[in-house]
């Protein structure tokens, strides 16, 4: 098999992998947020579940590190990918946010 079709099949499951892990990252915050405004809406102390809360904060932190450890796997595929010799982009742009995606075309307007 083409060496860039194998890179292309581990750089979108790559980007599958890092967007679950932002997404794990958004939903145990929200949870949080949603936990701590539970207690305050059912009139608990602030020492209510607070062993809870610390877990959830050791839960979030895991995730950052999953998301960090995340970033230096991909930086070390981009660095295989180039000493395997393949130049070309491996994709994933449908992935990425609007303001990481390459114009078409830039547009010039009147400023004044």
């Amino acid at each position: 098999m083409e060496k860039a079709f194998v890179a292309q099949r581990v750089a979108t499951k790559l980007f599958t992998t890092e967007a679950a892990v932002d997404a794990a990252m958004i939903e145990a915050t929200e949870l949080m947020a949603d936990m701590l405004k539970a207690r305050t809406d059912v009139g608990t102390s602030l020492v209510f579940a607070d062993d809870v809360q610390v877990k959830m904060v050791e839960a979030i932190k895991a995730l950052g590190e999953a998301r960090t450890a995340m970033v230096g796997v991909h930086h070390e595929l981009t660095e295989a990918k180039l000493r395997l010799g393949i130049r070309t982009s491996l994709g994933g742009i449908e992935n990425k946010p609007n303001f990481m995606r390459k114009a078409d075309k830039t547009a010039m307007r009147d400023v004044g």
